[in-house]
């Protein structure tokens, strides 16, 4: 972008364009926020900001007017002003070699007030340690730190190149509805009533997915949007109510298919990122390996601590808490860790503690300490079958193991966490490297929360691979799916799958689920009528731009990389919503408040 192309009638130039080649520009213009103020005595020294950088202003107080003099003196943090003045190299050995304007300042010789700032709740230019509700609460004040404004910017930037690479692919950018019908897919839905039809529910999108199959029963082959989605679910660092995706649906296309098309997106948004070199195609393991070796199917491999079963050594012991878990068909699972024998009994008990918070009854250990084996399993096991472990698997004498007994659900659960959690305190994780991994394979559906019925494990529109179709009724949590999910250093940020073409099989998985005909008519009959009208063989993916673009900012939480982020509460702090609506307004949408006893709130009717 040319100087030119940001000026104004305020300003000239930002306050990251003036360069050492500026020197003895006489006139130039800057406008923008009082990063700083420093009364020298003799000059007075204003650091002005905007979302470009910022810019030294000086005064000399012997070359101005009264009441020149008097505005500058007035001049508090956060005013926003207008200075004019000349450009001039900074004396030797006050230039600033962090700042990009850092060889020059600005002589000022006219300024002007625009606005004056009430002081800050907190201090914009450092913010310190700022509670966290106090920065929403203030948003709009937290949004002017340098660091926020990096976030938005790299945003903008990932969405931009989104848009060029699918662009180049061959896709139209193609809006959905945000009002909808409600046609539940995992999460709660968040419900708009109709003033029209009083008594009737818009529903706020979970996502675009049933759209997106009609786009392509309709023939427009390759979709992608930049959407909206909204889940009424219990929130998290990398959880919000409302979310943005980028969504993408293809058609006469196969897994293979999205996934190259998936790499070639994603290697466009790194690839203006310094230090990281994308090798496509990116690697792919089974959701069966992720379980196995890592307990999640989000697995981190920047680093190892890969979990080991090791239940085989086992089969004859009568140790109460190994018999236990192989007799209720569980198993005995470890991690070791290297070169850590010598954890204090007051780190491993803090170890346990994290099991216990993941499902686990308890943590065993094992290790060698002054060349004699210590741990409670080896009091009843002996020593012989550790050693046989320790030499089969290449364990060191420094090294611990540390192990979790029961099923698959919770010693993946824990050792996954456990295996994070020591990463971080050995420092194992490389910060900069970043690792992608494909998981395929999924299971098509997983256990419903109430133990018993069965859940998609995606959503119900995902189709089953066809080798498994023979056993869809019989053996549902057999089934493998169609699925895939893109994994960056443990985190999902993009998931997909073929869809279901068929209106038959479509509605023998909504049978497997539970789904009875009059119900998937209520909810899905517009979707079911499309696809006896010729759906051509598709699929897509749907990325979290939030989560994206927290990965590649490093930042800890999305609310760190979204404008107006809401709590972990679902309340947004700066505007104060949710909020209440007057009775006029709820009359006219047909809806009555019934108050809850013994919570002083109401609920709707």
């Amino acid at each position: 972008m040319k100087d030119t192309d940001l000026t104004t009638a305020f300003r000239t130039r930002t306050c990251n364009q003036l360069r050492y080649t500026d020197v003895g520009e006489k006139k130039v213009t800057l406008a923008g926020w009082v990063n700083r103020r420093r009364d020298h005595g003799g000059l007075i020294f204003i650091d002005l900001r905007d979302r470009y950088g910022k810019t030294q202003v000086v005064y000399n107080p012997e070359t101005l007017a009264p009441d020149v003099l008097d505005i500058i003196r007035s001049v508090r943090m956060e005013d926003v002003l207008s200075v004019t003045g000349l450009v001039r190299e900074r004396p030797e050995g006050m230039r600033n070699p962090d700042l990009p304007t850092g060889d020059i300042e600005v002589l000022g010789s006219r300024i002007e007030i625009l606005s004056r700032a009430e002081t800050t709740p907190f201090v914009i230019s450092a913010p310190g340690d700022v509670q966290e509700d106090l920065r929403y609460r203030y948003r709009y004040l937290d949004l002017r730190r340098p660091e926020l404004q990096h976030n938005l910017i790299v945003r903008h930037r990932v969405v931009q190149a989104s848009r060029q690479a699918l662009n180049g692919l061959g896709f139209l950018e193609i809006e959905t509805p945000v009002l909808t019908k409600s046609t539940p897919e995992g999460a709660r839905d968040y419900l708009v009533p109709s003033r029209e039809h009083r008594g009737s529910f818009y529903a706020l999108p979970q996502s675009p997915q049933l759209y997106k199959q009609l786009l392509m029963i309709s023939g427009f082959d390759r979709y992608y949007q930049i959407a909206r989605c909204f889940r009424d679910e219990d929130l998290r660092a990398d959880r919000q109510p409302e979310f943005t995706q980028i969504d993408i649906e293809m058609s006469f296309v196969d897994e293979q298919d999205v996934m190259n098309v998936s790499e070639s997106l994603v290697t466009s948004i790194f690839r203006d990122y310094p230090g990281v070199d994308l090798v496509t195609p990116f690697p792919r393991m089974t959701y069966a390996e992720a379980m196995e070796n890592y307990g999640t199917d989000r697995p981190d491999k920047r680093f190892g601590l890969l979990i080991e079963d090791l239940s085989a050594n086992f089969t004859d012991t009568e140790f109460g808490v190994f018999k236990g878990a192989l007799g209720s068909g569980g198993r005995i699972r470890g991690i070791a860790v290297p070169g850590a024998a010598g954890l204090s009994r007051k780190e491993l008990d803090g170890l346990t503690e994290l099991v216990s918070l993941h499902g686990g009854k308890g943590l065993l250990w094992v290790r060698q300490k002054n060349g004699r084996w210590d741990g409670v399993p080896v009091k009843h096991t002996g020593e012989g079958v550790f050693e046989k472990i320790w030499e089969n698997k290449g364990f060191a004498a420094e090294d611990i193991l540390l192990i979790v007994a029961g099923s698959d659900e919770v010693t993946s659960a824990c050792l996954s966490e456990l295996r994070l959690h020591l990463a971080n305190k050995y420092g194992l994780t490389e910060e900069n490297k970043y690792e992608f991994t494909w998981v395929v394979d999924y299971p098509l559906f997983g256990v419903g929360e109430d133990g018993v019925s069965i859940a998609p494990q995606h959503h119900p529109f995902t189709s089953p691979g066809e080798e498994d179709l023979p056993r869809l009724e019989e053996d549902p949590l057999g089934v493998r799916a169609k699925a895939y999910d893109l994994v960056l250093n443990g985190n999902e940020i993009g998931g997909g799958s073929i869809r279901i073409a068929d209106r038959a099989l479509q509605e023998r998985i909504f049978n497997v689920l539970g789904i009875d005909p009059e119900t998937a008519k209520s909810r899905f009959g517009f979707f079911l009528e499309a696809l006896q009208y010729g759906a051509p063989p598709h699929g897509g993916i749907a990325f979290g731009l939030d989560r994206l673009v927290m990965l590649v900012t490093g930042v800890q939480s999305i609310r760190e990389i979204i404008a107006f982020p809401k709590t972990t509460s679902a309340f947004a702090l700066c505007e104060g919503s949710p909020s209440e609506v007057s009775k006029e307004a709820l009359r006219e949408l047909g809806i009555s408040m019934i108050e809850q006893k013994n919570k002083g709130q109401a609920k709707s009717d």
